[in-house]
Parts: structure tokens; sequence; C-alpha cells
């Protein structure tokens, strides 16, 4: 060994800043003005946190009582908080806090946080229920406590104590329940504040939201399976005309000498029900103004032209949908074409399709086939659409405008 040269040599495990969670040894001197070796000393003249770590040295090394060692040796250095800060403990936070809401019979948890500055003595935290630690209380079986370390910076520790209340009784409101911590230089206590949580009134909430549920599927039952009569009532308050399909309501403003005019074919059995079914019903018991052409037609004048003139000063066009309706030339199309053309170009005519008896599609002539698209079916049900409360009956009267006896009224 050189003359002056140290006979005791220090290595630091450094982290290595390349390869992570890899650490090298790096020979005094360290790079570090800091940190000087005094003979077999190492000194470290003002210690920062990154100065922590393993030290390790190889030389004789004199023991006490003994002769120099050359094993190697090595220590652990730690940083810790300064001695002139405080250090005294303290409750960081306690929950709840201020208050928390708790519910009776059920299991309640309460946390204590603390800090406890570095400190060379003895520390504890713990829990007193009405002044007496847990251990003590009458029902202790109720109360139990877990601690463990959140955080170790520095030598300064931060601590966590979860209180367990179970069966929570509503006489436990009353009770002081405190977190307290302590060491050599002093203490702290805080009072876990608890009020019982406002219990809804569920009985009455659950019977509420009962019946609005119960009222509100009762609505929906009455609006689909009364529907008609709903509307139907609606507009007779209110002399409304309403459209079904397009949801609108429009109030009827055309002022027409008949309410409505019926097309059928005739020589057949659409005739006869024309005649003696559905021209009594809508003139004698619901009060409309019906047009026939063969019956309010003057003798001796063009057909073709008294067709046009009753249609234009009809609400209403209803045919009557059978086998031989619409046969090319007849009557019964030349009203039917007289209805559609009014409609579309005036569009205060509408035109009502009424099936009285079954009639294949391909039965159809164009003209209905293309209408059907955009106008109301109503079907006549036999023996069931004989009364005048059937479905058949109701449909028409929504679809036809309000007669003019009601609007007279």
């Amino acid at each position: 060994m050189a003359a002056g040269e140290p006979s005791v040599r220090w290595l630091y495990v450094k982290p290595d800043n390349v390869r992570p969670n890899k650490t090298y040894c790096e020979p005094y001197p360290f790079w570090n003005d800091s940190q000087q070796q005094d003979g077999t000393s190492l000194v470290i003249h003002i210690f920062y946190q990154r100065n922590q770590g393993l030290y390790y040295w190889h030389g004789p090394v004199p023991e006490s009582g003994a002769e120099a060692s050359d094993s190697p040796g090595r220590i652990n250095v730690t940083a810790v908080s300064q001695s002139s800060t405080p250090k005294e403990p303290s409750i960081l936070h306690l929950s709840p806090d201020p208050a928390f809401p708790v519910r009776t019979k059920s299991e309640v948890h309460l946390v204590c946080k603390a800090l406890f500055p570095h400190l060379d003595s003895w520390w504890g935290m713990w829990w007193t229920v009405d002044g007496s630690p847990l251990e003590s209380c009458p029902d202790r079986h109720r109360f139990s406590s877990s601690s463990s370390n959140l955080l170790d910076s520095l030598g300064d520790r931060t601590e966590e104590s979860v209180l367990v209340i179970r069966d929570f009784q509503t006489e436990d409101l009353q009770r002081e329940i405190n977190c307290s911590v302590a060491n050599r230089r002093g203490n702290d206590t805080r009072r876990a504040e608890l009020q019982q949580e406002a219990l809804l009134p569920s009985v009455q909430v659950g019977c509420g939201l009962g019946a609005a549920l119960v009222l509100m599927l009762l609505l929906f039952v009455i609006y689909h399976v009364f529907w008609l009569e709903l509307l139907l009532i609606y507009r007779s308050w209110f002399h409304l005309s309403v459209k079904i399909k397009s949801a609108c309501v429009c109030v009827c403003v055309n002022n027409k000498d008949y309410d409505v005019y019926i097309s059928y074919a005739r020589n057949s059995e659409d005739e006869y029900f024309v005649l003696s079914t559905l021209r009594c019903v809508l003139e004698n018991t619901f009060g409309y103004s019906v047009c026939i052409l063969d019956r309010d037609s003057l003798p001796g004048g063009v057909v073709n032209d008294d067709t046009l003139t009753f249609v234009a000063r009809s609400r209403r066009l209803l045919v009557v949908v059978g086998p031989g309706y619409g046969r090319l030339g007849s009557q019964a199309l030349l009203e039917l074409k007289a209805g559609i053309d009014n409609m579309a170009l005036g569009g205060h005519l509408r035109v009502i399709l009424v099936q009285y008896r079954r009639v294949q599609r391909q039965g159809w002539v164009k003209e209905l086939r293309r209408a059907r698209v955009a106008l109301t079916l109503i079907r006549w049900q036999g023996d069931k659409s004989k009364e005048l409360t059937s479905r058949f009956w109701k449909q028409l009267q929504l679809e036809l405008p309000v007669s003019s006896a009601s609007r007279r009224q």
C-alpha cells in the first residue's frame, strides 16, 4: 500500500439511471463534495435524501477490544426528518368528519389517520368508548379495531386505525367515541360525531310508486281498449274532426251541403246494404246529411255533371267496396275518380273505404289499389257490426265529420 493511501476502501451502492431496477457500486470518491473520507471513516457533511442507501467498506477496521479485521462490512444509511421539525403526533383525518349518518342494526366503520413524526420514542394509537378502552367496554364483543401503516417517509409514519361497530344501536349515538394518539412529545384526541340516518318512509314511498304504476297501466289499458270512445267523446265536446292516421286534429271549417256522399255498385248486395242499413243509421241515428245520387239528383239531368257537382258539395266520399265496384265505365268508378281528384286538388274532401263483402285484392280496380295505400278502410264484420255500439260504427263516426245536426246545436 502506498504511503498516504487509505487502508479502507468505501463503496456506495447507487441506482443505475440507464437500467431501471439495477444498481452498481461506485468507489470513493463519489463525485460529491459533501462526502469525504477521513482516515478509515466516511464523513457526510450535508446529508441529503439521495445519500441514503448501502455503503460497503473493505480493509482492516479495528473492532472494539479486538485486532484489526480484513473482512468486508456494510452499513445501511437511512434519511430521517430534521430534529428541528415538530415531533408531536397529530390526527390527520377522522372519518366520518364532521358528522356521519349511520343506520341502526348495521355495521359501522370509523377510520382514523394520524401522523407520527420521526422520534426515538414509543408511540401509540387507540380508541376509547366513554373514556374506556375497547377491552373494558361492557359490550366489547361489538367493538373491534385494526391498524396499518400507510406511509413511511423520512422516518415520519402515517398510521391508520379502523374501528368496527357491529349491530349499531340508537344508544351508540350518545356515546363518546374518541381516537387518540401519543408519543413522548405529546398527544392528540378527536371525537367521532355520529348522527342517525334519515330513513325514507319506505312503506309510503312504495305505496305511492305502486299506485302511480297501477294508474299508468290502467290509463294505458283504457286508452288501448277505449281509444275510439275517448276520441269520439273528445270530438263531441269540441266539435272537432279527428284524423287518426296523421294523429292531428283539425277544426272543420269548410261549408258543404252534404256531410257524406255514398258511392256503391248498383244492382248488387252492396246497394241493399247502403239503402237499408248505412243510409238509415247515418241519417236517422247520427244526424248526417247523406247524398245518394239516384235519390237526390233531378230527373233529366246529365249524370256525369250531377256526379261531379254532388261530390264537390260533400265533405266525405264514402265508397262501399264490393266485388262489382269499379267496373270500367260504371257510375261508381266515375264517383271514385271524382272524389280522389277533389281530395288531391282541394284537400277539403276525404275518401273513406267501407268493405261490406270480402274482395280479393286482384279484383280491385287500379284506382282503388292506388288509393288504398293512403285511405282508411273500415270492414263490416257481419252480425258483430249490426249493433250501433260496435267498432264499425265507432270507426265510421270517427272518420266522418261532425254531423250537421251537431254543428247547428
